[in-house]
């Protein structure tokens, strides 16, 4: 199934698919903040260091099934299969937009 995300979502989701830290890093704005099981990280540094750690060294692979709007969010959901404990893990993803950038995102399982 072909969705329909918004560029910044999608070049994320493209970059993720190739573990390509750099391209997964590109869409964000340089003051993102990123919520993850309760953490909080701030800025291309402390993002691309979650990315690294817990994304390309586990082989973290997020392949998105839904879609859909809620009020500003755009929430993304769908399975992560790599080399982690449980895998596949069901993700729910809130993203915040500003352009094409994305300034906020909550990961949630």
């Amino acid at each position: 199934m072909s969705l329909e995300l918004p560029s910044p979502i999608a070049d994320y989701v493209a970059a993720n698919a190739r573990l390509d830290l750099e391209g997964m890093i590109t869409p964000f704005a340089a003051d993102a903040v990123l919520l993850d099981n309760g953490k909080r990280f701030v800025g291309h540094r402390e993002i691309r260091n979650l990315f690294k750690e817990l994304v390309v060294d586990l082989k973290a692979i997020f392949t998105p099934d839904a879609v859909r709007h809620e009020k500003v969010q755009v929430v993304v959901e769908g399975p992560a299969h790599g080399d982690f404990p449980g895998s596949p893990v069901r993700f729910t993803y809130r993203f915040d937009l500003d352009g094409d950038a994305i300034k906020a995102v909550e990961i949630t399982a």
